[in-house]
């Protein structure tokens, strides 16, 4: 048997991430220097365009990391 009292709690919080990742997502988009950082790679061919933010991608874990250890310390 399972408790759904749980599984309720765990859907709450998974909406409560989604809605925070949702909030950023919308804030970093307002932010020009996010996605426009040296080591952003763009290939641009006849109709195609090809977009790989790797500097902002490490960026982004990096900040992640330093807050979750901050976060989560012992």
């Amino acid at each position: 048997m399972t408790d759904f009292g749980q599984i309720g709690k765990l859907i709450i919080i998974a909406g409560v991430v989604l809605i925070a990742v949702g909030v950023l997502f919308l804030v970093l988009g307002r932010i020009p220097v996010i996605g426009r950082l040296p080591g952003d790679l763009v290939i641009r061919r006849d109709n195609i365009t090809i977009y790989i933010p790797l500097a902002t991608m490490l960026l982004i874990s990096l900040l992640l990391t330093i807050i979750l250890n901050l976060i989560f310390r012992r």
